[in-house]
C-alpha cells in the first residue's frame, strides 16, 4: 500500500480511482463496510482502491478543546488500512489554512484535480470544507458533472444504535471492551512504549510490563484478559503475541494518587522489555481495580488457595480460560456460541445524474460481508476471544 501526504503530492491521479473520504477513526465496522465496497468495485473495475483522510483529525485543529480522544494511532490506522485491502492513501495534513478550504474547492481541486475519481463512496454524516459546509448532497451534486458517481452508504445499527466512534469510546470509558470488540470488528488494543516501573509486581510474584502509552484512550480502570504483542524485531520477534492480565489503574495498594497507568502480566514470557513498542490487546474484563492490605497479600492468598486452586483460579489462569476458545474451533471447556445475525449494507445503486442521492441497501448477514477473522465473534463481543486477531 502507497502514502502520499497531501493531495497535492500526487504526480499522476492513481489509475481508474475508487474513492473514500473521511476520518475512519477506530475503523469500525461501519467504516470496514464501506473499505470492502471500495476494495470490491476497485477490483471489478481493475483500478485503485483510494482512501483519502486527514491528519491530525479535522477537530483537533478546529476544535481542540473539545476534541476527542483517537482511537487509533496513526500507524494502527495505516496498518488496518492496508489489510482491508487499500492500495493507497491520500493523507492530508490538516491545519488552520486547509480549515479554510471552501467545499467546492475541496471537491474541484483536491478530489477531482488531484484523484480523478470514478466512483466515490462516503458515509451518511459526510460533511467536508470551511466549517463543514459541504454535505453529501453538494458533492452527489457536483460528482456527476466532474466525471464521478457519488454513493452514499447508509449506516450500520447494532442493538438498536449507529456503530460510530462515539459509542466505542462511551463503552471503554465504562470497560465494556467486550461490547466495544463487537462493534470494532476487533479487540480494542493500544500501542506505546515499555517503560521501567516501581518494579514491585516482581516482589509479590506477578512482573509486569509498564506502558508509556501513545495511543489517547485507556478502558475504565480495572483488570482485563487480554494479550501483548511486540512490534520490533529483538527476541521475541515482531508480531508475536501472548496472553496477558492488564490493569489500568492507579494501582490502590501502593499509591492513591498515582496517576493511571497500564501494565501488563503475560503468561508465557520472562525477559527484559524495557525500550520496547508493544501493542496491548483488551479482550474481555476481569473485575474492578483492587486494593489490597499490603504488597504481601496476593502472595499469602495464593498459599492459601494452594496449588489446585492457583493452577486452575489464579489472575493468571484466567485470561487463559476466556482466550483459549474461538468460535471457529470451540473448546471441550468453552460450548459453540450462539450467533446473533446482524445485516449489513451491500453496494447501494449509485447515484448517476445530478440531484439528491438516491439508492436502496440490499442486507445480508454479515458473515457475508466480511473477511473470515472478523466473523469470530460470539454474543456481546464475544465472550470468547478468537485466536485469529489481526
Amino acid at each position: 500500500m502507497e502514502v502520499v501526504r497531501g493531495s497535492a503530492a500526487l504526480s499522476t491521479p492513481p489509475d481508474r480511482a475508487v474513492l473514500t473520504i473521511g476520518n475512519f477513526d477506530g475503523l469500525h465496522r461501519g467504516h470496514r463496510a464501506i473499505t470492502e465496497i471500495i476494495r470490491v468495485r476497485a477490483a471489478a473495475l481493475e483500478g485503485t482502491a483510494v482512501v483519502y483522510t486527514f491528519d491530525p483529525h479535522p477537530r483537533k485543529v478546529v476544535q481542540p478543546e473539545s476534541a476527542p480522544g483517537m482511537l487509533l494511532t496513526l500507524a494502527q490506522k495505516l496498518e488496518l488500512l492496508e489489510a482491508a485491502g487499500m492500495d493507497l492513501v491520500v493523507l492530508e495534513p490538516f491545519d488552520a489554512e486547509f480549515a479554510r478550504t471552501p467545499p467546492e474547492h475541496f471537491v474541484r481541486e483536491c478530489i477531482h484535480g488531484c484523484i480523478r475519481p470514478l466512483e466515490v463512496y462516503v458515509g451518511y454524516d459526510f460533511h467536508f470544507g470551511k466549517e463543514r459546509e459541504g454535505s453529501m448532497r453538494l458533492l452527489v451534486e457536483m460528482g456527476p458533472h466532474l466525471g464521478f458517481s457519488v454513493t452514499v452508504i447508509p449506516e450500520i445499527t447494532m442493538g438498536e444504535r449507529d456503530v460510530n466512534s462515539t459509542r466505542i469510546r462511551e463503552l471503554l470509558s465504562q470497560g465494556e471492551v467486550s461490547e466495544a470488540m463487537l462493534l470494532l470488528g476487533r479487540p480494542y488494543a493500544v500501542r506505546g512504549e515499555v517503560v521501567r516501573g516501581d518494579q514491585r509486581g516482581r516482589t509479590i510474584g506477578f512482573p509486569t510490563l509498564n506502558l508509556r502509552p501513545e495511543s489517547e484512550i485507556l478502558p475504565a480502570h480495572g483488570v482485563y484478559a487480554g494479550w501483548v504483542r511486540f512490534l520490533d524485531s529483538v527476541e521475541p520477534e515482531a508480531g508475536s503475541r501472548h496472553l496477558a492480565v492488564i490493569n489500568v489503574g492507579r494501582r490502590p495498594t501502593f499509591k492513591v494518587d498515582d496517576p493511571a497507568l497500564a501494565e501488563a502480566h503475560l503468561l508465557d514470557f520472562e525477559g527484559d522489555a524495557y525500550g520496547r513498542p508493544i501493542e496491548v490487546g483488551f479482550g474481555h474484563r476481569l473485575r474492578d481495580e483492587q486494593r489490597f492490605d499490603g504488597p504481601a497479600e496476593p502472595r499469602r492468598k495464593r498459599r492459601l488457595q494452594g496449588p489446585n486452586h492457583g493452577a486452575n483460579s489464579s489472575p493468571a489462569a484466567e485470561p487463559r480460560r476466556r482466550l483459549v476458545a474461538s468460535p471457529e474451533a470451540p473448546s471441550p471447556r468453552a460450548p459453540r456460541p450462539a450467533w446473533r445475525r446482524f445485516s449489513l449494507p451491500l453496494p447501494p445503486q449509485r447515484a448517476r445524474g445530478p440531484g439528491p442521492s438516491s439508492f436502496r441497501a440490499a442486507r445480508a448477514p454479515v458473515a457475508q460481508c466480511l473477511p473470515a477473522p472478523e466473523r469470530a465473534l460470539g454474543p456481546r463481543g464475544g465472550q470468547v476471544l478468537a485466536r485469529r486477531l489481526r
